[in-house]
């Protein structure tokens, strides 16, 4: 088994002891550190084998507590240390062999660097093409279609789309089981991408220096500033609401 960081997946996975977990309890450990984790997500990493639930006759998943701590630990090592999924394999199987596993670090002005530790220069995110978003997502390809004309999702290259789009994706038809139509979702991407032209406006002077250090730090200031933004808008939105979510 994997041994991960502390962090709430881990704890929430080691207290669950030896018991099976429906997927949906998996989310719920999963939020308490990774608050936009998705169905979805879980069913992407799954299809990449990064984890492997048992199945019940009927089909169902069911995970164990190893495969929580394996999720956290998969989630975790996406969230800080911006690796593709196809390193974060290789990192898991080394520790699974019980061999030393360095992981990069985001480099910082000022930090004494001696070149000794790899700097990241921008996050390296994993590629999926079309077939496998819509299986991840669970949805065909007219309702792909239909939320790519409201600019909902978007390939990045090549027809290919970031690890991000399969959360994207499993948001907007979660939202739509409450009756919520991507025609409505328009105005929260717009509003999505000026808080995203803010922050880039912000970072913009440190991602064109010529030190790499500082274009790592970049990445680091950009990251935070995003958590920051998520965070207000959240506020705002249930302070309009007039409600406190847990």
């Amino acid at each position: 088994m994997v041994q991960t960081p502390s962090g709430g997946a881990g704890n929430g996975a080691a207290a669950a002891g030896t018991g099976l977990m429906s997927i949906g309890a998996v989310l719920n450990m999963l939020r308490e550190e990774f608050p936009e984790v998705t169905i979805s997500k879980i069913r992407f990493l799954e299809s990449e084998g990064l984890v492997e639930p048992q199945r019940t006759p009927s089909g169902y998943r069911k995970f164990s507590a190893g495969d929580v701590e394996r999720l956290g630990h998969v989630l975790r090592m996406q969230r800080d240390h911006y690796l593709p999924l196809k390193v974060i394999r290789e990192h898991l199987d080394a520790m699974e062999r019980g061999e030393a596993v360095q992981l990069p670090v985001l480099g910082r002005p000022g930090d004494g660097d001696t070149g000794q530790e790899p700097v990241v220069e921008g996050p390296t995110a994993a590629r999926i093409g079309r077939g496998r978003l819509l299986a991840a997502a669970g949805i065909d390809e007219r309702t792909l279609v239909e939320w790519e004309s409201y600019g909902l999702l978007a390939p990045v290259e090549d027809g290919m789309y970031d690890a991000e789009s399969v959360t994207v994706a499993g948001l907007i038809a979660e939202l739509g089981r409450f009756g919520i139509e991507p025609r409505h979702l328009r105005a929260m991407k717009a509003a999505a991408d000026r808080e995203a032209g803010l922050v880039d406006q912000v970072v913009a002077p440190l991602k064109r220096h010529r030190n790499p250090q500082t274009r790592a730090h970049a990445q680091a200031r950009t990251k935070e500033l995003a958590g920051l933004t998520v965070k207000l808008h959240a506020a705002l939105v249930q302070a309009a609401l007039g409600i406190r979510l847990p």
